[in-house]
Formats: structure tokens, sequence, C-alpha cells
């Protein structure tokens, strides 16, 4: 089988396609998709669970997916499996499956593997693969196939899932090598000292911390003195303190002068796997719910139990049967005696379920061990896992009965939650914000769970992006005939194709959730909705929609993914706190002074070039532009501070520096280049020289300022010349002129650039902490007004326009990275940093969110686990859960929500869901009455948005005129619009006092403005 498979993606570096896989590059690297790309992967059972390993895979690239399962599809596998299609009823669900999957990645070949219907997997169809995945196949022919890979290096995955709940049995050979187990960056940080001792300890300079754990291991550069530490074998760390760790004998080196970095170092972890039929009589169980700790061991005999049944009746135990759960329960008690009957009934009456949510869950997790089997990224699971969400199942549970079968397609799920149930999944009314990676994979799992299926379901749709080539990596919805079209409309069509119940009852929409649109997403609009699911990409856009939802006491599904990482969150009315009542703090951002004079760090170089690129770019277009359409431009510039700096950078974009020919856009570029990467550098040591010291007498270039060097302009230094293509053809665009890429022309030209003598400047003071005043950009009055005589005037540039660049970091013809690159990367040299390759720049200037599709998929299916639940309007807080995973440890961690917090004013006890209401709109004294009456609060100011209603300060004269009127006549009145029809509540902020004269705060208070003749 091996031998004739073409090698889709050469496992050349450059073979990546990095404008499709940019963003699970970030997660996993060259090295492991390399690895990846060499791989062939057999996926055996493709129902709901083996459709979601098998799309995983695909989409991450491996070298080729084959696929067996020569049974005929049935209508129950609708349910789940959103490769099928009506019209695939009896075909083979491989050879329906197939084309379908192909479709998701040109780069990977996908395989059926063929075989008749009752023929099942065997030893021979599984050779000449690197990883078999065994979904919902029994468990002697697990055992049979386990036998083989454990002793032939073939790396084996046995999972299935029974409704609520799932297993997962891993075996790579008993010595697998996981060459990073983390995923995260290697630490490093900045030395003070390191003594020279026989167990010598480093202390790092005191502001960074270095996140070290004992038996890691590191390496160190720039040691000065104790030279045989630099690229040293790694030594193994033990932990002192936060700042100190010790690293061994060092008797042995030089004296410690100064400087150095510590780098930590990933070391290879072997790993001994035990084969299925070891693992059955001792099992090791990887825990995905801490507050299920003795569920395991039930589950690990019920699914053994399983088997055995059918086997005896030659079918599963039937839904809500009270006899079959007997049975099931005799047969597991030989696995092990102390088990929970209450699970194992559950899992006798779910065993002919199959739930997308949970497909979703397990089949992500699967995908990715996988992709851990074949690439040696991440750390394995070992090796036993039961996963299951009983707590979705309705408060109320269905009878035998209402779980029969009736042909339909949502009889598996109907097996777990019974019809009634489901009559209120197709009746959901949810509103999605965003079809992204994570709305793409929520509208497929809502399709396969009918969600608003029914005569009173809708789901709206909001997105106003289109697709672009890097989320066809993740966005398993959207094909390359799709790029440039609305996702939102793509993934409802896509959807509705899966499952035709929900055509008419998914409705679009390009406007963005925010202020500005909240005449579409109005009161009515948000009381014809059950719930909101986020499908985000950014924290203020969450925020807005958390605001939302607790201002019309709506639920909301929250989640979110960072590479392996991601999270759930549900937020219930008057139950559990929102969203925003909780923040991640503040990233830790590099002082100014650092990026501007004093880098050390690569990130800090980036940091720079991209604040260059819009100084060139984009700052200076946009001033000459506003010069000439703006009449008063000049003169508002006063007001700004900033005046001799933009009026000087009109003079040069207009009149100095104004380029007629491509070539003195070289010119200008070279220029660019002497300034910033000679001149600036040559002045710096000028102000602050090499043997500069402290007023403590230390010197000033030490710790982690390092003294610069000036670069000499060589032509032949590719990043000397990759710096000068990109700005001169950036130049160029601003100027409407055509560019250039042949290195030649630049060569020529800037090679024969002849640059102005550098004269330092004495008295130039240098901002060396950000506390300091920062440095005068120039002189005043004078030179200002010389400088607006040199600016011509703007009528005689009727028309005339500059064109600002917009970064756009996934164009790779634009230069916008390669600028950035090639900027920062000189910049590094100046300052001895190591140099970043394009790929580490563009994620960092672009500030790229690492991500992976088995992440998405995975969180997912745990949001729809929590839908469930918000469909059952279950109202205690023990039964939802928010949830943490980490693919790369593997970890899964999950916690009852945190419960609204309760604030005080008097007597009355409020959280953020309750508000103060009135339904009749009242005047502005009847409003400030009712507090006292109804409160016993004082009221000393009124306010409405940015308006001043009323506050007790105001003159008398100012207010008498308003008392009597209406709240919305007050608000038009102050604020000078009308307010518009859709409008029909207002909320109002007000400052009030109690009888003790103490502020108090009390909840949000919504008027409801009468209708308007």
């Amino acid at each position: 089988m091996s031998t004739n498979l073409p090698v889709a993606m050469d496992v050349d570096e450059a073979q990546i396609d990095e404008g499709l896989y940019s963003r699970q590059l970030y997660v996993l690297g060259h090295e492991a998709m390399k690895k990846m790309a060499s791989s062939n992967v057999l996926v055996v059972g493709v129902q709901g669970l083996g459709a979601e390993v098998a799309k995983d895979v695909v989409l991450a690239g491996v070298k080729s997916v084959t696929i067996y399962d020569p049974e005929p599809v049935t209508i129950q596998d609708l349910s789940s499996q959103f490769f099928l299609r009506d019209g695939d009823i009896g075909k083979s669900r491989a050879d329906a499956t197939t084309p379908r999957l192909a479709e998701l990645n040109a780069y990977v070949p996908v395989r059926n593997l063929g075989g008749s219907a009752g023929q099942e997997i065997s030893v021979d169809l599984v050779k000449g693969f690197q990883a078999v995945v065994l979904c919902g196949v029994s468990l002697s022919k697990q055992l049979e196939i386990n036998d083989w890979t454990h002793e032939n290096g073939v790396y084996f995955i046995a999972t299935e899932t029974r409704g609520l709940f799932g297993s997962v049995f891993n075996d790579f050979g008993p010595k697998f090598t996981c060459v990073d187990p983390t995923g995260e960056q290697p630490l490093s940080g900045m030395i003070a000292s390191i003594d020279k001792d026989n167990d010598a300890i480093v202390t790092c300079l005191e502001e960074t911390r270095h996140g070290l754990e004992d038996g890691d291991f590191v390496t160190f550069s720039e040691v000065k003195g104790m030279d045989g530490l630099n690229g040293c074998e790694p030594r193994k760390i033990t932990v002192k303190g936060p700042y100190t760790f010790s690293i061994g004998d060092t008797s042995d080196l030089g004296e410690y002068v100064s400087g150095g970095i510590f780098t930590q170092v990933k070391m290879p972890r072997i790993i001994n796997f035990k084969s299925l039929r070891e693992s059955l009589q001792s099992p090791e169980y990887f825990l995905t719910d801490f507050a299920k700790f003795d569920r395991p061991v039930t589950l690990h005999a019920g699914f053994q139990a399983l088997p055995e049944f059918r086997s005896q009746h030659n079918r599963f135990p039937r839904a809500r049967n009270v006899e079959d759960a007997t049975g099931l329960i005799a047969l597991a008690k030989k696995f092990g005696p102390e088990l929970d009957e209450k699970v194992l009934s559950e899992l006798a009456y779910q065993a002919t379920g199959d739930l997308a949510p949970m497909n979703a869950v397990i089949g992500a997790f699967v995908a990715q061990e996988v992709l851990k089997s074949v690439s040696a990224k991440f750390h394995p699971m070992l090796q036993n896992m039961y996963f299951d969400s009983l707590e979705s199942l309705p408060s109320e549970l269905p009878t035998a009965q209402e779980c029969q079968p009736t042909g339909s397609r949502y009889d598996r799920q109907v097996a777990v939650f019974g019809k009634v149930f489901q009559e209120k999944v197709a009746n959901h009314r949810q509103f999605l914000v965003g079809s992204g990676a994570i709305g793409c994979e929520m509208l497929k799992n809502w399709s396969m769970m009918g969600l608003a299926s029914g005569s009173k379901g809708v789901i709206h749709v909001s997105d106003l992006d289109t697709i672009e080539k890097s989320n066809l990596n993740r966005q398993f919805l959207f094909r390359a005939k799709d790029l440039g079209k609305f996702k939102s409309e793509i993934a409802a069509a896509a959807v509705a194709e899966m499952n035709p119940d929900l055509k008419g009852h998914i409705l679009c929409k390009q406007e963005p959730v925010g202020e500005a649109t909240e005449n579409v997403y109005t009161q009515d609009f948000f009381a014809e909705i059950d719930g909101v699911t986020n499908a985000l990409d950014n924290v203020k856009a969450r925020q807005y929609m958390d605001r939302r939802c607790v201002f019309y006491e709506k639920p909301l599904l929250e989640s979110g993914t960072l590479g392996t990482k991601g999270n759930t969150q549900v937020v219930i009315p008057h139950l559990t706190e929102s969203y925003s009542s909780s923040q991640d703090p503040p990233e830790k951002q590099t002082p100014v002074c650092t990026v501007k004079n004093f880098p050390n760090a690569i990130q800090h170089t980036i940091e720079w070039s991209r604040s260059f690129f819009d100084s060139l770019f984009v700052t200076p277009p946009k001033a000459v532009n506003s010069y000439l359409t703006e009449p008063n431009y000049v003169a508002d510039l006063r007001h700004t501070g900033q005046q001799r700096e933009q009026i000087s950078q009109i003079v040069s974009y207009l009149v100095k520096n104004k380029p007629l020919t491509f070539e003195e856009c070289i010119v200008w570029a070279r220029l660019q280049f002497e300034e910033k990467y000679n001149n600036d550098i040559r002045q710096l040591l000028f102000s602050l020289p090499k043997d500069a010291v402290t007023s403590s007498g230390q010197l000033f270039w030490s710790g982690p300022k390092r003294a610069p060097e000036p670069l000499t302009f060589d032509p032949e230094e590719p990043t000397h010349l990759q710096f000068v293509i990109a700005a001169a053809n950036l130049h160029a665009y601003n100027y409407g002129l055509r560019g250039e890429t042949d290195p030649a022309v630049f060569k020529k030209v800037a090679g024969s650039v002849i640059t102005p003598k550098f004269v330092p400047k004495s008295g130039v003071k240098v901002q060396i902490n950000d506390n300091d005043p920062a440095p005068e950009a120039g002189g005043a009055g004078d030179d200002e007004n010389n400088l607006v005589k040199h600016l011509p005037a703007a009528s005689t540039f009727a028309g005339y326009r500059l064109t600002p660049v917009e970064f756009e970091k996934d164009d790779d013809t634009n230069h916008h990275i390669d600028f950035i690159t090639a900027a920062s990367n000189l910049r590094a040299m100046n300052y001895s940093i190591s140099i970043a390759s394009r790929y580490q720049t563009k994620q960092i200037a672009g500030k790229i969110i690492p991500a992976i599709a088995t992440t998405t998929s995975l969180v997912t299916g745990l949001v729809c686990l929590e839908l469930y639940k918000v469909i059952d309007g279950k109202n205690k807080l023990e039964d939802y859960k928010n949830g943490f995973v980490n693919l790369a440890l593997p970890f899964f961690g999950f916690s009852e929500p945190i419960t609204a917090k309760k604030s005080k004013y008097n007597e009355t006890e409020w959280t953020l869901w309750d508000r103060i209401e009135f339904k009749k709109e009242p005047t502005l004294q009847e409003f400030v009455d009712m507090f006292k009456k109804e409160h016993n609060l004082d009221v000393s100011m009124v306010s409405q948005d940015t308006s001043l209603l009323w506050s007790s300060f105001l003159p008398k004269t100012k207010t008498d005129g308003r008392m009597q009127k209406k709240i919305s006549e007050v608000v038009e009145m102050i604020s000078k619009k009308p307010l518009p029809e859709w409008k029909k509540q207002l909320i109002l902020e007000v400052i009030v006092m109690d009888e003790e004269f103490e502020d108090v705060e009390v909840p949000f208070i919504v008027v409801h403005v009468d209708p308007r003749a």
C-alpha cells in the first residue's frame, strides 16, 4: 500500500505551503510538519467519530489518509456523519466519504481501502501505514490489530463514543521518543552572575524571573570570562529561587566576568507504551475531570462489557431498557468489583446513541494524538482515556418509549435525549456571532443536532469577514473556490447542504456587532432569540456581546483557542458571573526606551521595525493627503504638539524627496539604510560612548544594555539588499510608481549612491528610561515658520493624492513582511542579537494567533455539550461546566462557573443581572423622586451616555425646564439629536447616596421609552 502512494507534499521545508498552513505552523513548527508530511494514516470506521478524526488529520497535512468502512450508509448515520447526504444511503460509507474528505486539502491524497460489507479490517490491510486509528471496531479486532502494531512499530489508537460517553486508547510502541513534550517556547534570560563552584549558582538580572523548573536543561551564550559555558552541552538545573538556579560544577572553567544568556533546551523523552492486551489488565488512566476521579474504573469495565453484551445478543443494549442495563452491569462486574451502577446503566441506555458534539471532543482529541505519534511533537496521552458528559442529560429523563427509533436522521440523538427534547432542540433560536474557525465547527455540530430545524427554530449568523487562503486550514466549511466570498453566507449554505432541514432557518448578516449596529441588533431582535454563542477572535467584541447578553438577559456560550490551548465559559442569567466579570492581566509592555535605544531581544527589534514601517509608508502619506484636502490642517496641528514633525514630513514627501522615477526610490531607500543603521547608531555612541559609566561607576553598556555597532552598507549582503528592495518598492507604491524586483538593478543603483558625511551633534539627549522626559523633536517657532514657507499651496496639487500602505501580513508579494523582516534583522545586527526568519517575524509583527483545527473542534464540542443544558433550561450552578484544555500536555480541567457577585444598598441585594426598570416612561422629576420614595436613596446626578441630564450642582434656572419633561425628551434636548425610531429603551447612570451620605452602587437603570407620535 505504501509503495504506490505519491508524495503529495515534499519533505522539503520550502514545499510546506505557508499561506495555507501559516497558523498551524506557529503551533507545530516546520520540523513536526515535515515528519507529518512523510506519514500515511489509516482511519478504520467512518461514522461520525471516524469522520471527525479523518477531517482533522487531513486538514493538518499528513502525507496521505486512507479510510476503511465498507458498511452501507443508513439514515441514522446522518445524525453525526457530516460528509454523508440523503442520496448516499445504501452506498458504502467509505465510498460516499472519500471525495468530500479529499476536498479539504489538495496536498493530502485521500484513499478508500475498499472491502465489502461485513468484512472487518485485518492485519494484512493495515501494513504500510505509520499510524492506524480504529473507530468503533470490536474489542477482539482491536486486540488482534494491536498485537501486530505493537510488535511492528506502527502507532495504534482505538476509540469509540456511546451517547455521552467516549473512550480512547493509545499505544505508540515500547520506546516512543517525544521530542517536545509541551510545545512552549524555550525560556531564556539574561544573567547577572555565575559562581565558580562545584554546584554553581546562576543569578538572573533582577527584572526577569527565569521560569525554569527542577530537571530542566539549559545552555549558555555570550558569557564573558567563563567562556566554556558558551554552547555547552545542556546542563540539568535545580531551582534555588525565582532569579537563581544551580548548574553543577564550574570549578574547572574561567572566572565569570560579565554578560551571558541562558536558553532552555528541550530534551527528548522516551515513553514506554503497554499493549492493549496488557492495558486491559493494568490500565493507566488519563483523568479528564478531577471531580470524577473514580469514573474511569467503572467505564473501563463498562466498555469491556459492551462487546460481550453485543456478542451474546447480536446487538447493543436498547435505549432506556432496564433489562439490558441490568445485563450489562452483571457483565461489567467480571472486570471490576466496585463499580458505579448508575453510570453503567446510563452507558447501557446510551449505547446506541451517537452525538456530534461528543464525536467532536473525542475525534479532535484522537486526531491530535495521531499527529503526536507521527510528528513526535507534544506529549501523548497515557494510555486509557474515558470521558463523559452525563450532566448534559435533560433534567426530566426520557422514557424508553420516547427513545425508540423512527427512521429519522436524528434517531441516534433521540436514543440519548428522547423525542420531547429533540423538539426543543429543533425549535431553539440561537445567534452565532462569527463564522470563522469556531463558527464553522459550531454550525457543523448544530446541523447534525438538528438545532433550529423545527418550525420555530432559527440560527442568525453574523460575520463581516471574507474567506482568505489561511482560513482553509481550519475553517473546514470553506474551499479554495470560496476565496473572497462572505464567510457567513458560505458557511450557512454548506451546513444547509449537510442537513436540508436547516434550509430557510439560517439567516446571515454581514453587519458586525457593536454600538454602530444597534439599529440592526435591536431589542426586538434579542427578544426573538433564546441565546447567543460567541465565535469571536478579539476581546473587545466579546465584551460588547457579553454586555448585550447581560442587558437582554440571554445565556451566552463563550470559547476561545490559542494553539493547543482552549477554553469554554457558560454565562447564565441570574446564575453565573458574566464574561467581563473577570479579565486576564494586561500583557507586559516593553519599555519605549528599550525598543528605541536599548533592544536586547529580537521581539524588541521587530516591534521597532513595525513602527518604522508606519513612519515611512503609512503616516506621512496620510499627513500629505490631509494637508491637500483639509484647509485648516496646518493651523489645527498647533494643538497636537507634533507640528514641526508633521510639517517636516509633508515637505519631505511632497517636495524634497518626491520621486519621479523608481531609481529615485532606490536612492531614497539606500539613504534610509544609512540614516537608521549607521548614522543614528554613531550618534547614539557619540552621546553614550562604549566606555561611558553610570553615576555609581558601573559601565553604562552592561547588563541588558548592549552596545551597538554601525552597519556599513554592502549591496552583496542579502539582508542589506532585501531592505533596499522592500523599502524602494513600498515608497514607489506610495507614489503610484511601478516597482521592480531584479536584484541587479538595486545592486547597481544602491551601490553607487554617495552618502553625505556623518557629523555627530553635541548635546543630544538620550532617553534612558521611560520616566525620563522624551527628547525634544526639534526647535520651536522659527523652524516651523520656515518649514511652513516651504509648503507648496495645496491648490497646486488639485486631485493629487499619495497612497498610504495598508499593512497586510498574508500577502507574500506586497513587500510588507519582507521590509519588516529586513529592517528588524538589520537592527538586530546592530545590537548583536540573533536574527529571526521571515516566518518568525511575520507572527510577531502580524500578531498572528497560532491555531490548529483539533483544538477548535474539541472546544466547539464542549460548547455544544453545554448548549444541551441551556436548551434544557437548567438552573443550578453545578449543572454547568467551564472548561480548559491543553492538547499538547494533554490536560483537561473543568470547574463550576463562578456565581454572580452580590452587591448591596440599604437592605437590597443585587447582582449584575438585576436592573431598576421603568416600564412606563417617567418625567425627570418622577425619576428622581422614585429613588427617594422606593429605595430611600438621594440622587445627585443623572446621565445618559455622554449627556448630563440633571445634577444637584446645576443652577435651578437650567434644570427647571427639564424636570417635567419625559426622560427621552430631556435626552433629545441635551444631545440635540432625535432618538432613533428603533431605540425603545434608554440606560441611565446615576450617582446616589444613602442616609449616611455615602455613595452607593445600584443596578443599571432601564427606562422604556414611550412610543413616539
